[in-house]
């Protein structure tokens, strides 16, 4: 009964004019776990930009692509990897499972992302 709890507090704050409407919806939203709009758009559009590198590329490309995604350098996320697979072989399932599913960068941008193309 926690978060029912959570949200007639949240009610009374509320009705009592101790928080607005906007900061009401978004604790209401806080405490259901709901995610804003705004930050599940962001995520798709991570995974969807996401692609295994060209350039950058000793087996697949995938440490190549994760890296700019993420902002660590591919040494680290090769070492990551690596360090994975001592690890019971979790690093070579995922590794090969971003092979397959994350797409090779063609070089094409699509508009409106702020990168260009090497085309």
């Amino acid at each position: 009964m926690g978060i029912a709890n959570d949200l007639e507090r949240l009610a009374e704050l509320h009705r009592s004019g101790a928080i607005s409407d906007a900061e009401f919806a978004s604790a209401k939203a806080r405490a259901l776990g709901e995610t804003p709009q705004a930050a599940r758009n962001a995520v798709m559009h991570w995974l969807h930009a996401l692609r295994r590198s060209r350039t950058d590329a000793w087996l697949g490309g995938v440490c190549g692509g994760l890296a700019p995604a993420t902002g660590l350098p591919a040494w680290l996320c090769r070492l990551i990897f690596v360090l994975l697979v001592a690890c019971g072989g979790t690093g070579l399932m995922l590794y090969v499972l971003l092979w397959i599913l994350v797409p090779r960068d063609d070089g094409v941008v699509e508009h409106g992302t702020g990168s260009f193309s090497s085309t």
